[in-house]
């Protein structure tokens, strides 16, 4: 009795430490996903920022130019 509980004891415990070596590799590869993200979303909020400084000075252009056709008719 003593031996096919050490005997099952022991396919636990392989089966633990097989079960360990593939969750540090899922953790990883998880980790390296993760990392990737964080890359592309900050590379995206960048871009974001960018087009958005591009968009208020458009913005701001077009308003000038508004300002200017109704502050009053151009004298030729």
């Amino acid at each position: 009795m003593l031996e096919a509980s050490l005997s099952q004891l022991e396919q636990l415990v392989s089966e633990l430490v097989q079960q360990k070596q593939e969750l540090l590799a899922t953790n990883t590869a998880l980790s390296a996903e993760l990392a990737k993200a964080k890359d592309e979303n900050e590379s995206l909020q960048l871009n974001l920022m960018e087009q958005e400084e591009k968009h208020g000075a458009t913005a701001a252009r077009i308003q000038a130019l508004v300002e200017r056709v109704s502050a009053g008719p151009v004298s030729a």
